[in-house]
C-alpha cells in the first residue's frame, strides 16, 4: 500500500508518527508532532524532511519560534535539513518542527522521495547538558 502525501500548512507542525530507538534521557513524545524535554538543559536537535517544493522549517519551543533555527531551500525537491542547539529554561518544555506561519503554499511531504521505497522524516534530539 502506498502512503499518500501529507500537507503541512504555514504555522503547522511536522508529524513524526513513528518512534525510532530511544534512551532514558528524559525526552518523550507528547503528541504525533511534539516532544517533551523534561530537564532544563542544552539539546542538539537534528531533523530532515523530504518535501516536494521550496520551503522553510523552524524549531519551536513551548509554541515560540526559535528564529536562529530556520532552514530551507529556494528550489529543488530534496530534503530540508536542520541542526541546532536549543536551551531550555523550564522543565517539560515542548519542542516541535514547524512550517513557519505565513509560508505559502503548504509543504508537501512525499512518502516516495527518489524511488519506490517509503521514506520517513527524521528527528534526533540529544541532551548535551
Amino acid at each position: 500500500m502506498i502512503k499518500k502525501e501529507i500537507f503541512v500548512g504555514g504555522g503547522q507542525d511536522v508529524d513524526f508518527p513513528q518512534n525510532g530507538p530511544t534512551s532514558s534521557g528524559g525526552i518523550v513524545r507528547a503528541t504525533v508532532d511534539s516532544f517533551t524535554l523534561s530537564a532544563i538543559g542544552i539539546y542538539q536537535v537534528f531533523f530532515q524532511v523530504s518535501v516536494s517544493e521550496p520551503g522553510q522549517l523552524i524549531l519551536t519551543l513551548n509554541g515560540i519560534d526559535l528564529p536562529y533555527t530556520v532552514v530551507g531551500r529556494a528550489t529543488g525537491t530534496s530534503q530540508i535539513v536542520g541542526v541546532a542547539l536549543v536551551h531550555t529554561s523550564v522543565i517539560n518544555s515542548i519542542l516541535t518542527v514547524r512550517n513557519p506561519a505565513g509560508n505559502s503554499p503548504a509543504l508537501t511531504i512525499t512518502p516516495l522521495a527518489g524511488g519506490t521505497r517509503p521514506v520517513s522524516a527524521h528527528l534526533v534530539i540529544t541532551r548535551l547538558q
